[in-house]
């Protein structure tokens, strides 16, 4: 492992021209306006779409990410598969990169019960000699890893945390408790309403979509609890969950925090799959978007 992982990190979004094809310029760039405000990257993750994207596109991103961090934060790369196989695959790739770390969904649309689960990452954390991170996020695969088998899998040399995107308190404080006695096991916490309280009682890291908007008012969450100002870093928290809960009733959460990013000026292209957005949906983006950063 290069670095510890914390503090913030960017869900990056995946810049697409036009014609649909990858924007690896305006990636770099979006890089760069995260890196200007403190904070690391994780790509290839939801909201950089990875499941419209190929392999090739995978590793590009993947490539370009590391190249324009060169270092100066943490980088990590989700490469979860629906198969164990193709997941190692793309795993060796990513590895060669120069990645911190990668990140794995549970496999999806295959119902799997908990010793399947512990199999399916035991073996990729067997094949990979970059750290991984499991990543449970039971609404898009419909399979959840449970606080007590992210502690079986804690105890893999290889398997070096876990990032819950479920969604509630319940699940994240039901992570922390289960591996707080585990050294060297980081929980990463991926709803952006629950980045204070993540920190405060003991997450390493958080991983946001919606810094891709609000890069600095995400990052502020964490300078504060660094800092030791827990009162500013609830403000900040307030200000970031109302910008949240605003944008993400407009769309689901990708699609919204791209739509805003182009209308803040940034040619990330359109989403893949299809969201459409009317002119009334565009004015309300904008609203918000003007309101919660000016």
């Amino acid at each position: 492992m290069k670095k510890k992982v914390e503090g913030v990190l960017t869900a990056i979004v995946t810049p697409f021209e036009r014609d649909g094809a990858l924007n690896t310029p305006e990636l770099a760039n979006q890089v760069n306006r995260q890196l200007d405000a403190g904070n690391g990257i994780f790509c290839g993750g939801t909201n950089g779409e990875f499941f419209v994207l190929n392999e090739k596109e995978k590793i590009a991103i993947t490539e370009t990410c590391v190249t324009t961090v060169a270092g100066q934060a943490n980088v990590v790369a989700h490469i979860g598969e629906i198969s164990t196989r193709e997941t190692i695959r793309l795993g060796k790739e990513i590895e060669k990169l120069g990645v911190d770390a990668v990140s794995v969904i549970t496999p999806y649309f295959v119902p799997l019960k908990q010793d399947e689960l512990i199999a399916h990452y035991s073996a990729i954390a067997d094949a990979l000699s970059v750290p991984v991170f499991l990543y449970n996020i039971p609404a898009r695969t419909g399979n959840t890893l449970e606080p007590q088998t992210a502690r079986t899998l804690a105890r893999h040399g290889n398997i070096i945390g876990i990032k819950d995107s479920a969604g509630s308190y319940a699940s994240l404080s039901g992570f922390l408790e289960a591996v707080k006695d585990i050294d060297q096991f980081d929980v990463l916490n991926g709803p952006d309403s629950l980045i204070h309280q993540g920190f405060v009682e003991g997450c390493s890291a958080c991983i946001s979509g919606l810094a891709n908007v609000a890069p600095r008012q995400i990052n502020a969450i964490w300078t504060a609890f660094k800092a030791g100002d827990i009162s500013a870093s609830q403000q900040a928290q307030e200000n970031v969950t109302r910008l949240r809960t605003d944008l993400y009733n407009v769309a689901f959460s990708p699609a919204a925090v791209k739509q805003a990013l182009l209308l803040m000026g940034y040619p990330v292209g359109e989403s893949r799959y299809a969201v459409q957005f009317s002119e009334q949906m565009n004015q309300q983006i904008r609203q918000i978007v003007t309101q919660s950063l000016m």
